[in-house]
């Protein structure tokens, strides 16, 4: 259907205008062409949507697989062409960013908005009208969501247990046991600022592992670094650990510009060699003098350095990452030094316990027991790296959530409960637009309902009917009613301790309406011409 952009003039002569091979799509046809791409990827997450969704297996072209129901993972990994659908992925990946959860629903949303918009793009409604109506109900949602949130204290560990339960009821990993580690997590990591608190998820450190099995996944209070200790004389366990943080390399340096030594006698030589080893004695001695027993270094030990150190007691790591210095600083609460020179007892950290183990093949070192860490370590356990892998990314999206909470204390119930009740009041607000703009309002309104209709869907049970009670529930005063999945009725969710944080609901409704009127607005589409590929040699 696409053609090639070009006009012809009064004299019957064809102008091109842009190059050869450039195809043009315009008006409805370019519109259906986008929503239905954009309909497609929303068809493909729905099935994972709840705690009833399925999992996909995802397969790239090295042959690796990922087994998951993260919406963003999905659809990150799925390699989408067509440009419509790419900003279905870029909508499912700044959800992810800015919340942590709630992908699979944004997309669940938008392309059900989209679907709603087809219709009235058939009945001659004009996209800028959808728009318009789409973006006047898509603030009264917001004001609706804001209306019927409830207030929690942010360190309430009972409630964010329910809100972190919440979140990985959805996915393979559905522990309690879990959940509860990440609210410690986060309540470990979060810091006061005025009334308010703030968490940096980056102070969470995950690190995963195959092997024992899901429930052996740990919070460590301290951090976890993949690195062996590096002299195999020095001590593997160090308990009461005064820990030196050093960014600067314990070797002789060599010069940036080129020297000469002339050596003329095998004494001379002798001597050289001595200094640069009292040198770096120098150094080890300066690391011992501070109290430090433990030293972690960023850059690069030498061997008579680590001789040395093993002498002396010192149980020492080398080349550790810059981001996990940092975190090493937070936790032990020592400072990370530029050179020894300047390494004091003030600059030393503290663990109660530091100790090299064997993970599987590999040799780790813990630094725990600190005294207030500001940072942590979550080290997750699993049957299969696949298992460890998707753990990893649902207590992502579970420390997500529970942030979410700590940093806006507000929550809404959870199965479909709040999408229904602002659907409910959006069509009493529609009902008093005149203009066409209603039917848009209507549809943003029937397009919130998708949610606890998918959610019916993947549980197995009859949309109409749930539709048809949850309705009636909701206008009859019943806010908190949704779709429970395991039950396969429509309950109150706050007595099922089903809940979700607000900013996770407000996020969904923004950026889903954000992406469909964008798409919607969308007339024309000009595809230049691929490059052609390079002509191989014979045989390949």
């Amino acid at each position: 259907t696409a053609r090639a952009v070009s006009a012809v003039t009064s004299s019957g002569q064809p102008v091109l205008i842009l190059k050869e091979g450039t195809s043009q799509t315009k008006g409805k046809e370019a519109q259906r062409n986008n929503i239905m791409a954009a309909k497609i990827i929303g068809e493909v997450l729905k099935t994972t949507l709840g705690p009833r969704g399925m999992d996909k297996m995802l397969v790239d072209t090295f042959g690796d697989v990922t087994i998951t129901n993260d919406g963003a993972t999905v659809v990150d990994d799925m390699d989408v062409q067509h440009p419509a659908a790419k900003m279905m992925v870029e909508v499912a990946k700044t959800t992810d960013k800015e919340v942590g959860d709630g992908t699979t629903s944004v997309v669940v949303l938008a392309s059900s908005l989209l679907d709603k918009a087809e219709g009235l793009i058939d009945k001659n409604v004009h996209p800028t009208i959808i728009v318009d109506g789409y973006r006047m109900a898509a603030e009264k949602a917001l004001e609706f969501y804001d209306k019927i949130a409830i207030k929690v204290d942010p360190l309430d560990r009972v409630m964010l247990g329910k809100i972190a339960l919440t979140s990985v009821a959805s996915k393979l990993v559905s522990e309690k046991y879990l959940a509860d580690l990440t609210v410690d997590a986060v309540l470990q990591v979060a810091q006061k600022q005025g009334d308010e608190y703030k968490v940096d998820i980056d102070d969470i450190k995950v690190e995963k592992k195959p092997g024992e099995s899901l429930m052996q996944t740990k919070l460590i209070q301290g951090i976890v670094l993949d690195k062996e200790v590096v002299h195999s004389s020095m001590p593997k366990r160090v308990e009461s650990a005064k820990v030196a943080l050093l960014d600067c390399a314990l070797e002789i340096e060599k010069t940036e510009f080129d020297a000469k030594i002339n050596i003329e006698r095998p004494d001379q030589m002798k001597a050289f060699l001595d200094e640069e080893e009292n040198m770096i004695k120098d150094m080890v001695e300066r690391v011992v003098k501070s109290g430090a027993n433990v030293l972690v270094c960023q850059k690069g030990i030498d061997d008579v350095a680590q001789h040395f150190l093993a002498k002396a007691g010192v149980l020492t790591v080398r080349r550790a990452k810059q981001s996990d210095m940092e975190k090493l600083a937070k936790a032990t609460g020592g400072r990370v030094v530029s050179s020894v020179d300047s390494l004091t007892k003030d600059d030393l950290g503290y663990a109660k316990l530091v100790e090299e183990r064997k993970i599987e093949e590999d040799k780790w070192t813990f630094i725990e027991g600190c005294k207030n860490p500001r940072s942590v370590t979550l080290l997750i356990r699993g049957g299969t790296q696949r298992v460890v892998d998707e753990a990893d990314r649902s207590l992502h999206d579970s420390i997500c959530v529970v942030r979410d909470v700590v940093q806006k204390p507000r929550v809404v119930a959870g199965g479909g409960a709040p999408e229904a009740e602002v659907a409910s009041e959006l069509r009493k607000w529609a009902e008093k637009l005149s203009g066409r703009e209603q039917l848009a309002a209507l549809d943003f309104a029937e397009a919130l309902e998708s949610i606890p209709l998918t959610l019916a869907e993947n549980a197995g049970l009859d949309p109409i009917d749930i539709l048809v009670d949850l309705r009636a529930r909701h206008q009859k005063g019943e806010l908190w009613s949704g779709v429970d999945a395991f039950s396969g009725k429509v309950q109150d969710m706050t007595k099922l301790n089903v809940y979700e944080p607000l900013s996770v609901k407000e996020q969904i409704v923004k950026s889903a309406g954000e992406v469909a009127t964008m798409i919607l607005r969308i007339d024309d589409v000009i595809a230049s011409s691929k490059m052609k590929e390079p002509s191989m040699p014979p045989k390949g």
